[in-house]
Parts: C-alpha cells; structure tokens; sequence
C-alpha cells in the first residue's frame, strides 16, 4: 500500500498516521520538549497552521523542509480541490458598515475583523494591546484601531466615537479566561477580574452602541459566549458564570430589540487554538482533576478564522432569520 502524500496542508493526524511522517513530528516536538500525545486536541489541523499557532517558534521554511524530506526533497503542488476546509472571503459582504470588533488585537477577533475587513467593511478594532492592533491596521484597508479597555467607559467612549453616528455592527469578542477555581478555592480577584471584561465590558460597550442602531432602525450584534456557557464542566466557576451571563444578556437584548430592527445572537466556541487560555501550571488542581476527563472528550480544536465564519455569518445579513439564537460553534462538542 503506497502512503499518502503529505503538504503542509495535511492534518496534523494525517501526518502522525504517517510511517514517514511521525518520526518527523517527534523529532520536532522532541526539540522543543514535547511529545505527539499533546497534539491530540489539534490534529484535525493543517500542519502549516502551526505556523501562525506558535507565534515564531515554528517557521513557514520549517514546515517546508518537513514536506520536502517526506518527500524525497520534493515540495509537491497543492491541489486547490483537495479536501479541507479554506475561508472562502465574500466580496462586498459588508460593504458600506461600519462594525466594532473588540480582542481584535489576536485569535478570533483579529480573526473577525480580518475577515470584515477584507469583505468591504469599515471596522474599529479595539483592544488593551495597542502593538499589535497597529500590526493589523497595518496589514488591512478601512481598520480603524483603538486601544483602550472596554471595562472603561473613557475608553468604551473613545470606541463609540471612532466608529462615528453610524454603528452596522458589533462583535462582542474580547474576554479572559479564569483558572478552573470551583467555588471554594475562588478569590475575589479572580471573579471580578474575570465579570469585568467578559460581562461588564461587553454590556457597557452594547449599551453604548445601541443608540446608534435604534436610530438606524437596524443593526447585528454577535456575542461570543463559549462551550462552558452550555454546560457546567468545561471551566472554573468565574469563567463559567461569566458566559453563561452573556447568554442571558444576548437573549435578553435580542427581546427587547428585535422588532427595533437589531438582531444580537451569540456563538460558543469550543476549543479553538488561541491565547486566551490559561497557563496549565497556574490551573487549580481540583478544578483540573475534576475537568479533565470531560475536557478529553473534547473533538480536536479550531482555528480563529473558523470561528470567524461563524461570527461574520451571524453578523452579516446572511443571517437575517436569527434572532436570540445560539450558535454552538464547537465541532459538536455540546451535543456529547
């Protein structure tokens, strides 16, 4: 039986499947002090995704060379047919909005406004780390940054007025994780760190937004909630509470807006490859013991632009039906 043949467009399970490629994986992993084990929760991902994943530890050439020696010194061509998923950009989409995008500094809300963006939109990008929203301006037409803190209303203000008297459209993506504290271990930092940015901005940052669209007669909000807005053991009880609270406030406002025009749905991701989650050395013992064997279940992870097509179709008028709905974004994580 003749093995297949890997691209950088392979998944990273593809390659571990491999008789010529896993040895090539371990040697890699062993160098930077891990083992094949720990790619389980990715390895429905192109390898070359890697790239991006690791922030400079792994480089295109790397990635490369990797194909070329599986290969007998070969890059093969990709084929554009070949299976896989690939964003499929929407010219036009969004062409004359405007649409706030908070966390737009990393993962899935650069993800998101990226992908407005480049589909005709006007976006304000707002994030606490100005370097790298100045990257993203830097990279795209029509990206308005403002680096500020959506827990702020200086700074939530500051964010309203650069998106100007009109406001299409607002993505509620910024937020934090917690450290898998249960109840009786949780300090009073954590919790109100944890309700600032993930409750407190998103609903002050909402609130200031909506004038503008009840104005317009229109208008799409889309929060990110998260799988453990669904269920009970896919966090700590801060992080938990916190997105179950933006479900509430997404159902809530849907309510009350809708037959203004305004439709706000949310999306929950499940595992999805970005630095938002917590250093597992900092995790609370207890609340890792009890999560683990459920967060085992867990199907392999997705990309920040994966979840930023589920974003921007709610976002868009695509989806024009949808109100109050939402969308578990999670690889079927929540039907397990």
């Amino acid at each position: 039986m003749v093995a297949e043949v890997l691209t950088g467009r392979s998944t990273i399970g593809e390659w571990l499947r491999h008789p010529e490629g896993r040895p090539l994986i371990e040697e890699l992993l062993a160098s930077s002090g891990h083992t094949p084990e720990e790619l389980a929760p990715v390895s429905g991902m192109p390898l070359a995704q890697l790239v991006e994943l690791s922030r400079g530890a792994l480089s295109q050439k790397a990635v490369d060379d990797l194909v070329r020696q599986v290969n007998g010194g070969v890059l093969p061509e990709v084929d554009p047919a070949a299976p896989g998923w690939e964003e499929r950009v929407v010219p036009g989409r969004f062409e004359g909005k405007t649409v706030i995008v908070t966390g737009a500094a990393s993962g899935i809300g650069r993800a998101t406004a990226s992908r407005v963006a480049r589909e005709g939109g006007f976006v304000v990008a707002a994030d606490v780390n100005a370097g790298p929203l100045e990257e993203l301006a830097s990279e795209l037409p029509d990206v308005l940054t403002v680096a500020g803190d959506i827990a702020q209303a200086a700074d939530v203000e500051r964010i309203i007025a650069a998106a100007g008297q009109h406001i299409d459209g607002l993505a509620n993506v910024a937020g934090v994780m917690d450290d898998f504290s249960p109840l009786h271990e949780l300090d009073d930092a954590t919790w109100e760190r944890t309700f600032r940015v993930n409750v407190d901005g998103l609903m002050r940052l909402t609130r200031a937004a909506l004038p503008s669209m009840l104005a317009a007669g229109s208008g799409s909000i889309v929060n990110v909630a998260s799988e453990a807005a669904l269920r009970g053991n896919a966090a700590g009880v801060a992080y938990t509470a916190s997105k179950h609270a933006v479900i509430g406030l997404t159902r809530n406002t849907a309510f009350m807006y809708g037959p203004s025009g305004i439709r706000v749905n949310a999306v929950a991701p499940g595992g999805v490859a970005t630095g938002i989650s917590s250093s597992v050395d900092s995790m609370s013992e207890f609340g890792r013991e009890r999560t683990g064997g459920f967060l085992g279940l867990m199907p392999p992870v997705a990309t920040a632009p994966q979840l930023a097509a589920s974003i921007t179709f709610l976002l868009s008028g695509d989806g024009v039906n949808l109100n109050g709905a939402v969308l578990p974004s999670d690889g079927g994580w929540s039907v397990q």
